[in-house]
Parts: C-alpha cells; structure tokens; sequence
C-alpha cells in the first residue's frame, strides 16, 4: 500500500495566432491510421488535403507555438468528429507519449498495477490498481476492468454510469474469480481502483475506490477529483457502523476496518463486504479547459503520505519530460514500493 503511480495528463499549448490553446499529441502509427478520421497538421491544418481548418474563422490558417521544454512544433491528428462538435480542434491524443519508472524499495512484491488504452478512437482509458492482501484483485482489475467497461458501454452511453457499472461487475466476477481456487486467504485480495476516462479529448470523467487519487492542476493550483474513502470520514465510517462493522486506530493514528482495513471503499475484500465495505465508486465528470488544465495526475497512498498535491503539480512542471516526471516522484518514496506513470498530452 505504499506505492505509487502517477498519470500526467493534460498539458496545453498556445497557439501564436488564435491564441487558443489545445491538446497536443505526437504523431504515431497508432494515432495516424485511426480509419481516416484523424487529420495530421504541421504549421496549418487541412482537411481533405485542401480546407484549410480556421478555428476563429478569420479565414488565416492555424500555427502553431512552441510547447515549452517538453515539445518543439508537432505534428497533431485531429479527431475531426469531436473539433465539429465542439467547434474547435481537438487534436488525437497518442499513447505512445508515456513515461513511467518503478522502484520496488524494501518491498518483495509489487501488487501495484496500470493501465492505459483507446477504447475507441475518441475515448482514452488509463487506470491505477493498488493491491493489497496479495496480487490477485490488481491483477484481475488490470486485466479484465476494460472488458467490463467495454460491456457497459453497450447499454449506456453516460460515462458515470458505465464506471459505476464496471466497478461493480468487476467486484462479482472477482468473487467468483477467486472462489474457484479454494483458498480463503485469496478471498481477503483487494486493491484500489481509480480509472479515468477522456472522451472527445474535452469530457473527463474519473471513477474511484480506496484511497488512490486523481486530481487536475488547473493554472499551476491542484484540484482534487476525488475522496480518500478511509474511516477517518464521517459518512463512510457510519456505514461500516451500520453493517456491524468497527473502526480502530493503530499506533500511529491510522483508522481500520474492524482493524484490518485501511480503507472502506474496494474491489476485493470479500471478508469485510459484510461489514459495509463496498465496490461502488465516487465518480467526477469534469469538462477539460484547454487554456486553464495542463494535466491530470493519479496517485497513490505511498506518495500521497509524503506529497500534497500541489507539490506533485509543481515537481511535474519542472521535469525535462513524462520520463523524467514519472521517475522524480518515484523517487520521493526512497525505501519503500514506488511505481510512477506519466502520459503526457500538451503542456502550456
């Protein structure tokens, strides 16, 4: 649980001209063959090979700033559907631009896990599981959590919901998941989950459990996007209150579910389900201001105990690059399990 992954999302860059900033994202196979919705621009963007794309209508084409020390001029897909729809260009975020560095400290094993994915060509998918009690809850999260959200997507296009949905159906296959092997101790496997999702790359919704966060820095401040859900919490302790459970502080002031526990919220933890520890996630939708949001950052418990999150924001501004970025704040937790994801979109 003293581990710590971090998703650096979100840097915006200026254009010279119509002064309006925008998602930034390199040119990759990935992003350039994305069935021909996707348009790659250098200095200015054209459609079709000749519609020159003027984004304040004034009839000049559209250049392009440099993006401070992370980035020279790029190349930027657009993702055409969503620059009409929101009436302004909305370039393709790659997954190639990803950094990350992980430092295992004293620990014997890392029961830490991350994903990142496009679901489709408009939807980003990135998730941090911090297991506990052993591998196996992270484990299935990191490989099955996609599917479940993949399904949902089916029948419900709101992305609250569906993150709601996944969580849960994710906690009742986990069950049977682990019922198979015959293993009580199995069975009291559990991790965090916080995923976030970026649709049309404006609408940005994050689901979570446990005590992993996401938080957005907006104008160089941090805004949290979620809630530890811990003991510690007047709600969430009256829960577990109600269900029959019990709080208890250790030595150093931590409080626990029924002393085994240091969160209230969890896939897994089927032991303690009865005793009003739950899988449905808090959920956040927030809609990306490309002038004001340069990125998103999700972390765990281990980082979280020693950095706030302005002083993860600050950090990651001063880094070189999303390698560079990932590999500071692992080091922030020296002796203990650190694991650290950057993705880096545009910078301002």
């Amino acid at each position: 649980m003293s581990s710590t992954v971090l998703l650096n999302l979100l840097r915006c860059g200026r254009s010279t001209i119509a002064r309006q900033t925008f998602l930034a994202a390199r040119s990759s196979p990935e992003t350039s063959t994305a069935s021909g919705k996707l348009v790659g621009v250098v200095g200015v963007r054209q459609a079709s090979g000749s519609a020159r794309f003027d984004s304040d209508g004034s009839g000049q084409p559209v250049t392009w700033d440099s993006f401070g020390i992370w980035d020279n001029r790029i190349e930027e897909p657009v993702l055409l559907p969503s620059s009409i729809r929101y009436g302004k260009p909305i370039p393709q975020v790659s997954l190639s631009r990803v950094g990350s560095a992980s430092i295992l400290g004293l620990r014997k094993q890392n029961e830490d896990r991350l994903r990142i994915a496009r679901i489709h060509d408009n939807l980003l998918y990135f998730a941090v599981f911090d297991g506990h009690g052993g591998p196996h809850a992270a484990d299935y999260c990191y490989t099955f959590m996609e599917k479940f959200i993949r399904d949902a997507l089916e029948e419900e296009d709101d992305l609250e919901k569906v993150l709601k949905k996944a969580f849960l159906d994710a906690d009742k296959a986990l069950h049977t998941h682990l019922s198979y092997f015959n293993n009580a101790s199995f069975l009291t496997a559990g991790t965090t989950a916080t995923v976030a999702m970026l649709r049309d790359g404006v609408e940005l919704v994050v689901g979570s459990v446990g005590d992993s966060r996401a938080m957005l820095c907006k104008k160089g401040r941090a805004t949290k996007l979620t809630k530890d859900h811990t003991p510690d919490r007047k709600d969430e302790r009256h829960r577990i209150q109600r269900f029959g459970g019990f709080v208890t502080w250790n030595s150093v002031g931590q409080a626990n579910v029924n002393g085994r526990l240091a969160m209230t919220r969890s896939i897994g933890d089927f032991h303690l389900k009865t005793s009003g520890v739950i899988a449905e996630p808090d959920t956040q939708r927030v809609n990306v201001q490309h002038a004001n949001d340069s990125f998103l950052a999700l972390t765990t418990d281990g980082i979280n105990f020693l950095l706030s999150d302005q002083e993860i924001c600050d950090a990651i501004n001063q880094c070189q690059d999303p390698t560079e970025a990932a590999d500071v704040i692992a080091q922030q937790v020296p002796g203990a399990l650190s694991f650290a994801l950057t993705v880096t979109l545009s910078r301002s």
